[in-house]
């Protein structure tokens, strides 16, 4: 796989804040075109079959592949790409299946579409067929539908309309089935230029916006670091997304809100504005991430630690109360859960909760939770660093049933911890050496060398040739791992593992 890094646009978020990055090799030279050769285990080969998907799944690790000095200007980050192929998925996650339109089989419940990936206009990637339910939730040019009565209205677009489908695939049998499908103009870049990220702040019918992703209707895709304006008034339709209803109004759209919005794009002098006032606003689910201060029957109140991945400290809740003193608090985040089981939460520990944000103005409750993740399943992801030179010695030790890490290695740089939602475990301060364990089940091992990635599904077999290498000379400059993890033994029972090394002396 060929990486270019000549023209990248890295930002590194510093203190809630989104700072420029430069990137260089271990050398301290700034990479260019970077070719890393990624080599699957004898079990898994990539089968190509007319008329049969073929899965390959891409993960870029960053934790693996980045060592970041913050403290400099520009950010610098010291990088050996790092990218684990997989063709079994190891995560379950929602698949999205994107192209425009060929057919429809209202008989079979099905469409056919032409492939095309990310937001490519042209280009013949093959066809695919796309199963649909009754249940299956339509959004088509504005407009809501549900199972045949969406398929009937998808018929009616016609060939050629642009469609996206979020679903599961069913690895066995290779084949994909639509939870929701968007199509026509609620398919970002059809007809509107479309903003996607998350609500900051409002003031009025004026919102600003971060982490913004710009898909203009010019078939153009920018990132945005920096704060994007966005226009809403009484013309604006909102929609939640899965929901059967376009009735609701802008003040839906709150602090902290995940969304897409569809309008006209404007620049001036770098600033960057998107006027939907005559367009809409789909409201996205959103994730929040925070520890939990009470959990009651239908209520649950957090500390949030950030929402969609971005820090509380750069959302400002002025005016999402019904009064100045009922504004949303951070430090007291209440959520509305319904029926949804809180019985696995107890206070000071993580959790997560997905769902959408109560209109403006109209707080408390802050927010209504679709789903709740106790600490118990909230992924532990463990980040390890040796600095640029390495340690032979990473591990006390290591075979086909676990690997146990020296975590009083003098080698430790500045990062060693477990991260479980907003808390962060440091591993030198661990009563007992942390030790990694796979997982029942598929897993995904790796060994990253310069230029080169080595990948396994077993991992005994993992364990035995990173063994092999160390013993060659090899030194460990970097381990990420994710998974579950028991505080009381200090196991992270790990489906992901991934070593970098430096390369044979």
């Amino acid at each position: 796989m060929r990486l270019d890094y000549s023209n990248a646009d890295v930002t590194v978020e510093v203190n809630g804040e989104p700072r420029a990055a430069t990137v260089v090799g271990r050398d301290g030279q700034p990479l260019g075109v970077v070719d890393v050769q990624i080599m699957l285990d004898n079990r898994n080969h990539v089968v190509i079959a007319p008329g049969r998907p073929a899965l390959l799944q891409l993960d870029f690790d960053l934790a693996a592949s980045h060592t970041v000095d913050t403290t400099m200007t520009p950010v610098r980050a010291v990088a050996e790409p790092f990218i684990v192929a997989s063709l079994e998925p190891v995560d379950q996650k929602d698949l999205r299946v994107r192209g425009p339109l060929l057919s429809v089989d209202s008989s079979a419940s099905t469409y056919l579409i032409d492939v095309r990936p990310f937001n490519l206009r042209d280009a013949r990637l093959g066809q695919f067929t796309v199963h649909t339910t009754a249940s299956t939730e339509f959004e088509i040019n504005g407009e809501t539908f549900t199972g045949s009565a969406g398929l009937d209205a998808l018929g009616q677009a016609g060939a050629g309309t642009a469609t996206v489908a979020f679903g599961t695939l069913d690895v066995a049998n290779r084949s994909f089935t639509a939870q929701r499908v968007h199509a026509g103009t609620s398919v970002p870049g059809s007809q509107f230029d479309v903003l996607t990220g998350t609500v900051t702040a409002r003031n009025g019918d004026t919102l600003t916006v971060r982490g913004g992703t710009m898909i203009r209707r010019s078939g153009s895709v920018t990132f945005i670091r920096d704060d994007i304006t966005l226009l809403v008034g009484p013309q604006t339709a909102v929609i939640r997304d899965g929901e059967m209803s376009n009735a609701l109004g802008t003040q839906a759209i709150s602090v902290g809100q995940r969304i897409h919005a569809f309008g006209s794009a404007s620049e001036n002098n770098g600033a960057v504005t998107l006027d939907a006032q005559q367009g809409r606003v789909r409201l996205e689910l959103t994730h929040l991430l925070g520890t939990v201060k009470s959990a009651s029957p239908d209520n649950l109140t957090l500390d949030l630690d950030s929402i969609d991945g971005r820090r509380v400290s750069i959302f400002d809740f002025t005016g999402t109360g019904s009064a100045p003193d009922k504004d949303a608090d951070a430090a007291n985040y209440e959520i509305v859960t319904g029926n949804l089981t809180l019985s696995g939460l107890t206070s000071g520990s993580p959790a997560r909760v997905f769902g959408f944000v109560t209109p403006f103005g109209a707080a408390p409750p802050d927010f209504e939770g679709r789903t709740v993740v106790d600490f118990q399943d909230v992924r532990a992801i463990l980040g390890i660093g040796w600095g640029l030179t390495g340690t032979a010695t990473p591990f006390l030790n290591i075979d086909a049933q676990s690997i146990v890490i020296d975590n009083a290695n003098a080698s430790l740089g500045l990062r060693h911890f477990i991260a479980i939602g907003p808390r962060l475990i440091d591993i030198e301060t661990l009563p007992t050496a942390p030790v990694i364990k796979p997982v029942t089940g598929f897993g995904l091992y790796a060994i990253g060398e310069p230029r080169r990635v080595e990948v396994f599904s077993d991992f005994g077999e993992f364990s035995a040739q990173l063994s092999t290498k160390l013993a060659a000379g090899s030194k460990a400059v970097g381990m990420s791992a994710s998974g579950s993890f028991d505080a009381d033994t200090s196991t992270l029972t790990a489906n992901h593992v991934n070593v970098n090394l430096t390369a044979t002396n």
